[in-house]
């Protein structure tokens, strides 16, 4: 029975539907990623059913104002890391790796490729938000491609036809190209659905470059970052900021391994690294 909360095995199976999206352009395709015995398109399509209906300009400045205040924990950074651990996930058959591991692989085929220690930093810290599952969200309002709430919804983001479903588009203020906003307003005053990518900015807007609080803030963002159905939303600025959110995706989607980590070795190096960007704990 599929669950309205939780309709996906795991989080994980968002990722995998986005590889089989956008499948890494060299030599790999999907089926080095994922191999489950039968394909889970039904829980996927019932995921985006539920987030594409429920994800409304109210809902995220609902979401905005009850998880902006930062009072459901205060961890340090690592410590945050560990929390999100315990979403480990017993369904995906690819790999026995922790979150935790996961994150530490993205992080380390970053360092190997010699990218600034920041950006390093953002892979490791990028999927924190997703401790939002672990305060009770549902899966749909945690993760899914991400995509401008108050304007048209564009044909270009996945599995389109269930915004039928949304309030928004039958709402005059919402359902034109613009709808609040004006021509090339910039992304920065433009809300995007809820999820993990938005929550993650929040916490870390003050600490981290701006680089790579893009990276934090539009990693989901495919129907921009790949298929450009925002620009009319975009300034120049945020055109020369998705040079490095694109940069940034290929690490996200194609860097998971099955080898593990060692994450005993490796706690030293990120350690001193979130203390050089992070202040001792975060408010979550």
């Amino acid at each position: 029975m599929i669950s309205e909360n939780a309709p996906l095995a795991s989080l994980d199976q968002w990722e995998d539907d986005v590889i089989s999206r956008y499948p890494e352009p060299e030599h790999k395709s999907k089926e080095d990623y994922r191999n489950y015995d039968s394909p889970e398109r039904d829980t996927v399509r019932e995921f985006y059913r539920l987030n594409h209906t429920y994800q409304t300009y109210d809902f995220v400045r609902e979401k905005e104002r009850e998880f902006l205040k930062f009072d459901k924990k205060e961890l340090p950074v690592w410590g945050a890391m560990e929390f999100l651990n315990t979403l480990v996930d017993d369904s995906d058959p690819d790999t026995d790796l922790d979150q935790l591991q996961h994150l530490l692989q993205t992080a380390e085929a970053i360092r190997a490729d010699g990218h600034p220690d920041w950006f390093v930093l953002t892979g490791f810290v990028h999927d924190m938000g997703k401790v939002l599952c672990l305060f009770g969200e549902p899966q749909w309002a945690v993760v899914g491609d991400t995509f401008p709430v108050g304007c048209q919804h564009s044909d270009k983001i996945v599995y389109p036809e269930y915004f039928a479903n949304n309030p928004d588009s039958r709402d005059e203020r919402y359902n034109t190209k613009y709808g609040i906003y004006e021509p090339n307003c910039g992304l920065r005053n433009v809300h995007m659905s809820w999820g993990h990518d938005e929550y993650l900015y929040q916490i870390m807007k003050d600490y981290m470059p701006e680089p790579a609080l893009y990276m934090m803030r539009y990693h989901s963002f495919y129907s921009q970052h790949r298929e450009e159905s925002y620009n009319h939303l975009m300034d120049e600025h945020d055109h020369e900021m998705f040079k490095w959110v694109r940069k940034f995706n290929p690490y996200d989607l194609y860097s998971k391994s099955p080898k593990p980590p060692v994450v005993s070795e490796l706690k030293p190096y990120y350690e001193d690294l979130i203390a050089k960007y992070l202040p001792a704990t975060l408010r979550l």
